[in-house]
């Protein structure tokens, strides 16, 4: 499954009301730690079609990085049932990516 964009529109009915677990991904272009995780949710959301993966450019949906108190880029959320399970910031290796949608 590909990585999705979502925005302000459409976060409710790609994040909030999915029925699996989803890690948002929230980045800029200019981020250059953002651009060494990217790869890396591409390919999970490749590898493991039983996520979603989505990814919020902060640049873009400011409303959205507010609300979810996204202070530093990258910023992995995941969403389990439309609430947020676990937060972190920063670059991370791909196994510990997948191990925060394991929890």
């Amino acid at each position: 499954m590909a990585t999705k964009e979502v925005t302000i529109e459409n976060f409710q009915s790609e994040v909030l009301e999915c029925n699996v677990p989803v890690l948002v991904d929230f980045w800029a272009s200019w981020c250059g730690p953002c651009r060494m995780v990217s790869p890396l949710i591409d390919e999970l959301s490749e590898e493991h079609p039983e996520y979603k993966f989505a990814k919020v450019n902060v640049d873009e949906q400011i409303a959205l990085a507010n609300k979810y108190n996204v202070m530093s880029i990258p910023n992995l959320v995941v969403f389990k049932n439309g609430e947020v399970v676990s937060q972190v910031a920063g670059t991370r290796q791909k196994e510990e990516i997948l191990e925060l949608l394991k929890k």
